[in-house]
């Protein structure tokens, strides 16, 4: 059975629907989770089944080789831990989530306002709120007035007085103005407070998102979203505070006019620009809170455990080349810069011509010697092989002939000669 009291008639219309609004959103923020963390509840088989494949993948990892660092193994237990904490625990959730949430905005709006003077900061807004209401409706009661009249009916009427443009307009006005106050206080703390308070039932859901990389940012988006009603909530107290603080004082004085039959022809639209100034402020305070909400992010390091590892390419790659020359080989391809892959491919075509190059000059000396002898120099390169030959440099490999082929009948024929 709902605990909270339907609206009592003797109260205040603004303090009584807060109220009632109050204790529906505190009720499902704290009964929800309750339901929620139950035995046998939907959010308990949702958080085991994560939890299991949260170390399935986990272990995976670990069969394949990719094992975490010291801080991916860190992060991992403190997420499991947060996830447990929150969602298991009243006493963790209510001191950390749902207390800073309800009575965070409060007692950051009597800090704020106190010093100030703001009236309804010290925890009395909605009753004053209220006040301000009745001297609403007590000033649509009383209208605008009429126009003086002449004492003597002999007397001229007077000229100075203007004429309404819009007859029943100005009536008109002071009920807007009452509508657009009570539309201000009731909405903005309403809707704040009760949106808050659905979040709050809901949160173990979104806390336990928190464990995989890819459900994280429904988890950064639930705590935006109360951050934004907590600061929501804070700023729509300020703005009603300010806003009683301007009109308390010019109430009880129209009162005190209209109570002395004095004629307020400009009253009743000076009140209609002033609640709708205030309204459209407080939709301001909302839009402004849910843009500062919207800049939260989590911290970087909850990003270490991912579906392939913490692991750091970069770091990885500088470790290797640094340990390359004391092991004596060379980085793998795809650590090699461009340029030295082109000097390798240089180097390799330049070794390639060398030892053909060699070659070619050890066939033609071993065929100078078979033809009757070689030089010194020509032998010792014929015995020596290709191996003591050093690479010529790049343009000299090919030399130029100094004297003609002889060919092998030509050198017959001057032997019989």
């Amino acid at each position: 059975m709902n605990g909270c009291a339907p609206l009592p008639p003797a109260s205040g219309f603004i303090q009584s629907v807060l109220a009632f609004l109050d204790c529906q959103a505190w009720s499902l923020g704290a009964r929800g989770w309750q339901a929620l963390a139950a035995p046998g509840s939907t959010l308990a088989l949702v958080l085991f089944g994560f939890l299991t494949l949260f170390i399935a993948l986990f272990g995976y990892r670990l069969l394949l080789g990719q094992g975490p660092d010291v801080r991916t193994g860190v992060v991992a237990f403190v997420k499991i831990g947060i996830v447990f904490a929150l969602a298991t625990s009243w006493g963790a959730y209510s001191t950390l989530v749902y207390d800073v949430v309800n009575r965070g905005p409060a007692e950051l709006a009597a800090e704020i306002g106190t010093p100030s003077g703001l009236p309804g900061t010290n925890g009395d807004l909605l009753a004053r709120l209220d006040g301000a209401d009745r001297a609403f409706v007590a000033l649509s009661v009383l209208g605008e007035g009429r126009p003086p009249q002449p004492v003597d009916a002999t007397q001229p009427p007077r000229l100075d007085v203007p004429a309404q443009p819009y007859p029943g307009f100005n009536t008109y006005a002071i009920s807007a103005s009452r509508m657009l106050f009570l539309i201000a206080a009731v909405a903005g703390l309403g809707a704040v407070r009760l949106t808050a308070g659905l979040l709050l039932a809901v949160g173990p859901f979104f806390i336990a998102f928190l464990l995989f990389e890819n459900t994280r940012s429904l988890f950064e988006g639930w705590v935006r979203v109360l951050a934004g009603a907590a600061l929501a909530a804070l700023g729509i107290s300020i703005a009603l505070a300010v806003e009683l603080a301007l009109i308390e004082p010019w109430l009880s004085d129209l009162l005190a006019r209209r109570s002395a039959d004095e004629w307020l022809p400009g009253m009743p639209i000076e009140l209609l620009v002033v609640t709708t100034s205030f309204a459209l402020i407080v939709a301001a305070m909302l839009y402004g809170s849910a843009k500062t909400a919207l800049a939260f992010r989590l911290a970087p390091v909850w990003q270490a455990v991912t579906a392939q590892g913490a692991r750091n390419p970069a770091r990885d790659e500088r470790a290797f080349a640094a340990a390359a020359p004391a092991r004596g080989d060379s980085p793998p391809a795809e650590a090699r810069s461009r340029a030295a892959t082109v000097v390798d491919a240089v180097a390799a075509s330049q070794r390639r011509e060398s030892s053909h190059i060699a070659m070619a000059a050890a066939r033609d000396s071993g065929a100078g010697g078979a033809r009757g002898g070689a030089s010194p120099a020509t032998s010792g390169a014929g015995r020596t092989g290709p191996a003591s030959l050093a690479p010529a440099p790049l343009g000299q490999s090919f030399q130029r002939r100094t004297r003609g082929r002889v060919s092998a009948s030509a050198g017959r024929r001057d032997t019989r000669s």
